[in-house]
């Protein structure tokens, strides 16, 4: 079912001129229903004029009486016939302005971990031009030396589920092809529901980590303890140890050499 034009706007004259549900409105505006209830609240769309959806040619007066006497009714878009077809436009998706200098990251993200992807899915995806594409690929992009790539559903450019999706059509297209796929292609085509359900990896200890090989051999141990043996008996009686005044006992002097410095 298509949704009306100006959507908040028209949320916000349904919630002050019917007694609507907070549900019903949603279902018609496609928004969220905790959103509408912040619109009734006040806090949410402060400040945004309604749109009157009978006025524009959107919604009939008795649409709306059948649905505030029955709360399960659902309301429905007036049929335009001018409408028509304008769903399907062709071309690459609308990017925000705000949102148009992260695109190269994100292109050159896809390329990098989702080689499979033809330059006409990465186009769909992030709403780019198939020359931009192709200058990311052969690093001639004249800014290629300051992009990072980055996740383009991490940018806002596009959801998991349309990656998820275009990726496993590429794979499914290079599988009929004949293509060989190594083990790390195979893992980017798991989805994001399937990877969250999968059990994590048990992980070491930081702090034991590195210790689960180490052992001593039989003959590092008994060179141990015979090394250990001998420091702790010391059999070695006084007179061997030097006293503390042989260190202050110069090697190779005599008296003779001493009387001559005192002569002199």
């Amino acid at each position: 079912m298509g949704k009306p034009i100006m959507a908040k706007a028209t949320a916000v004259w349904l919630v002050d001129n019917t007694t609507l549900t907070f549900k019903q409105i949603a279902d018609f505006t496609g928004m969220h229903e905790l959103e509408v209830q912040g619109i009734a609240d006040g806090d949410v769309a402060a400040g945004v004029k309604g749109f009157d959806p009978i006025a524009n040619n959107q919604l009939d007066q008795s649409e709306i009486d059948k649905a505030e006497k029955d709360p399960l009714h659902k309301l429905k878009l007036k049929f335009n016939p001018a409408a028509q077809g304008e769903e399907k436009r062709r071309g690459p998706r609308y990017t925000p302005l705000s949102k148009r200098q992260d695109r190269p990251a994100s292109i050159l993200w896809l390329v990098k971990f989702h080689p499979e992807l033809t330059d006409g899915q990465v186009s769909k995806l992030v709403g780019t031009t198939k020359p931009t594409i192709q200058a990311i690929r052969e690093r001639t992009h004249w800014n290629i030396a300051n992009i990072q790539p980055i996740d383009p559903v991490a940018l806002g450019l596009c959801k998991q589920s349309e990656l998820d999706a275009a990726v496993q059509k590429a794979a499914a297209k290079r599988a009929a092809e004949g293509a060989v796929m190594s083990d790390d292609e195979r893992r980017k085509l798991v989805s994001t529901e399937q990877s969250l359900e999968m059990p994590a990896e048990p992980k070491m200890p930081t702090a034991i980590e590195g210790l689960e090989t180490f052992s001593l051999s039989s003959n590092e141990e008994e060179a141990g303890e015979d090394t250990f043996a001998a420091e702790k008996e010391d059999t070695r009686s006084d007179e061997e140890y030097a006293d503390a005044e042989s260190f202050f006992n110069l090697p190779g002097g005599s008296d003779e050499d001493e009387s001559d410095d005192d002569d002199k």
